[in-house]
């Protein structure tokens, strides 16, 4: 796994075992022109004229939301005030959310944190120390709330329209999450999920093209590099993809 850069999210954990090959640039092919730029991540609103689009790294305070470059909230109403939908993020748990880079979250999508759990074990859920004038004695200890830890989202992730994330969720680089799913357990790289809860609808590419795809890991890729070859990351031909591929 190369070097992690300062200032980027830490990466989704993925397996570098399945080294790509390098193969000839496919005939005919032509990378995009050199002007070519890109956006710039630094700019909270990218496309002019839509203002709802924002690059959500550049407006996020907590310490405790860490997110990558590129990727954008879509949302008429405030989108720069993206921490309002981490909901139950308590500072003194410490749980993170760390989202990568090149994901698309829709309008409405939320993030449950740890701080939403109440303590299972006794007979009662009721949160009684949290009221205090006496009922503080029974505070629970914090083992007793089945903290699941960080929410970690990879990159290049689409989350739909009002999807929910429950605490401690890990969704793997690549995957779809339609609107309005429930996700309370970790999505596969890769992967469709759907529904209340979120189950597998289908994988998006067969078990070798994911492990490929994870190992190229373009979005790690110089913004330079990926400008150029738009055209084979929006394809789908991996092969194509790995002849341009920088040295790791």
């Amino acid at each position: 796994m190369r070097r992690a850069t300062a200032g980027r999210p830490p990466a989704f954990p993925v397996s570098r075992g399945n080294a790509c090959p390098v193969l000839p640039v496919p005939s005919g092919y032509e990378p995009e022109d050199l002007s070519m730029t890109g956006p710039d991540p630094s700019n909270p609103h990218p496309m002019p004229g839509f203002p709802q689009v924002c690059y959500i790294r550049n407006t996020i305070r907590n310490p405790n939301i860490i997110v990558g470059e590129y990727t954008y909230y879509d949302d008429p109403e405030n989108p720069e005030d993206f921490e309002r939908n981490v909901l139950y993020h308590l500072p003194f748990i410490g749980d993170r959310l760390v989202i990568g880079r090149f994901c698309a979250i829709a309008r409405g999508a939320r993030f449950i944190m740890n701080g939403a759990n109440h303590k299972m074990d006794g007979l009662s859920t009721y949160p009684f120390q949290i009221f205090g004038n006496g009922w503080e004695k029974v505070m629970p200890e914090r083992s007793g709330l089945g903290s699941r830890g960080d929410t970690v989202i990879g990159n290049d992730v689409w989350i739909g329209y009002e999807a929910l994330i429950m605490p401690g969720v890990k969704i793997g680089n690549g995957a779809i999450v339609a609107a309005r799913s429930v996700v309370a357990s970790d999505v596969p790289a890769y992967t469709l999920v759907g529904g209340n809860p979120a189950r597998p609808i289908r994988q998006r590419f067969d078990p070798q093209k994911v492990a490929r795809l994870e190992a190229l890991a373009w979005w790690d890729w110089p913004v330079e590099t990926i400008t150029r070859h738009l055209e084979l990351i929006v394809g789908a031909d991996v092969d194509a993809l790995a002849t341009v591929a920088p040295e790791h």
